[in-house]
């Protein structure tokens, strides 16, 4: 299976490198030529709003986001060369003009923030520029690209394989593995899809993926909570006797396979279209320091995946419940906070902004008010559960889950 595996997932890489060359385009190389499109784009807005058509000059600023911000890659690059907290700033620019159109701001107020917009713009194709200019440069960039979308989903993959063979249903694990392929190959051919193949809007792109981090966000959130009602010794030892009378069959192994695949899957298609942005315009060498940092991160995914694999397997079964719980409520958490984010960014929700509040892109926390409300939610949903928990263990109550996620 191991070898079947590793097999697949060089395929899928050298697939990725056969992608991405064939379809650069030389016009986005520059990043400031980029920027020269979304200030002309902004200019048009500015121009339209001072006749008085606010809803066509709101819909042309949506134009210069979609169009030559994202559509031109550059979303993506700031995303990855300088950081995913750069991006929230500057979409959060983007918003604020659309707001101010809104509510009649004065045409200065409006031309004032348009400015700001395009400065910051210029300072990140500047950034972009340096960090296109040499070959180790661009292999970095490959390589944290593959090595960052990768990690959070081999860290759901690992602890769901290390909890199948610590209760017993090791033969079960093949069903996790086959759960990932399917999920690199639909990443794959949705990227494709989404890139070339389906005229689907910007913001259509943008639901897309919120709504995919939002199963997630149910899905992880299930299992942390599970995960935590088998972490006392009394209730363990109930469910591995219940699982001696009964055995595990596939269908009921389906909340775990759905985890491994969305974790995959949401991971796999975004790190397609992002390596997408970086061949953007690159020449032979540059195209084969991406090759080479695709390679070299995903041997690399494998040796961490080993490592997590073999090594959780000797953590105590209590710790080991403990920990891989928190680790899917952090990650719950994080992609509660990026799902609204995306939502909004999509017109899907709505987006009111609290000014002054920080951007923690490590926990997935913005400053809306909207995205803030869904990982309050998450917060509470978890209090309850902890006092419920708590309660029925003061009871003695030896299965308080009801139905067990695996059968």
């Amino acid at each position: 299976m191991h070898g079947r595996l590793w097999r697949t997932g060089l395929v899928v890489v050298l697939l990725l490198v056969w992608i991405i060359p064939g379809h650069a385009h030389a016009a986005d190389s520059n990043w400031r030529k980029v920027v020269d499109k979304i200030d002309n784009t902004l200019q048009q807005a500015l121009e339209t709003y001072d006749k008085g058509d606010v809803a066509e000059a709101k819909t042309q600023v949506n134009n210069a986001y979609y169009g030559p911000y994202e559509s031109g890659q550059m979303e993506k690059a700031v995303k990855y060369n300088i950081s995913s907290k750069r991006n929230a700033i500057i979409e959060e620019e983007f918003r604020l003009i659309r707001k101010s159109m809104t509510a009649g701001a004065p045409k200065a107020e409006v031309k004032r923030q348009m400015s700001k917009l395009v400065d910051m713009l210029q300072e990140d194709a500047a950034t972009l520029s340096k960090s296109d200019s040499s070959p180790f440069g661009i292999f970095f960039s490959s390589l944290v690209i593959i090595l960052r979308e990768g990690i959070e989903a081999i860290l759901v993959i690992a602890a769901i394989i290390a909890y199948l063979i610590k209760s017993g249903n090791e033969d079960k694990v093949k069903i996790i593995y086959q759960s990932t392929l399917v999920a690199l190959g639909a990443s794959v051919l949705t990227a494709i899809g989404l890139k070339y193949l389906f005229n689907i809007s910007g913001a259509s792109q943008e639901n897309l993926e919120g709504i995919t981090m939002l199963l997630a966000v149910a899905v992880l959130f299930s299992m942390s909570f599970w995960l935590i009602g088998k972490a006392d010794a009394k209730r363990w030892k109930n469910y591995i006797e219940g699982k001696i009378q009964t055995s595990i069959t596939t269908g009921n192994t389906l909340t775990l396979w759905l985890a491994a695949f969305l974790a995959v899957y949401r991971e796999g298609a975004e790190t397609v279209l992002f390596y997408q942005a970086l061949v953007s315009g690159q020449e032979k060498v540059g195209v084969s320091m991406i090759g080479l940092g695709i390679l070299v991160g995903a041997l690399a995914l494998i040796v961490i995946f080993m490592i997590i694999r073999y090594g959780s397997l000797r953590i105590p079964l209590k710790p080991f419940f403990i920990g891989t719980s928190i680790l899917m409520y952090y990650l719950a958490f994080v992609f509660a906070g990026e799902a609204i984010t995306e939502l909004q960014a999509g017109y899907m929700v709505s987006a009111t902004t609290i000014s002054g509040f920080p951007i923690i892109s490590f926990f997935g926390i913005y400053p809306t008010v909207e995205s803030l409300i869904a990982q309050g939610l998450l917060l509470l949903a978890t209090v309850i559960g902890l006092v419920w928990y708590a309660a029925t263990s003061r009871k003695g109550v030896g299965k308080p889950e009801g139905k067990h996620m695996l059968g």
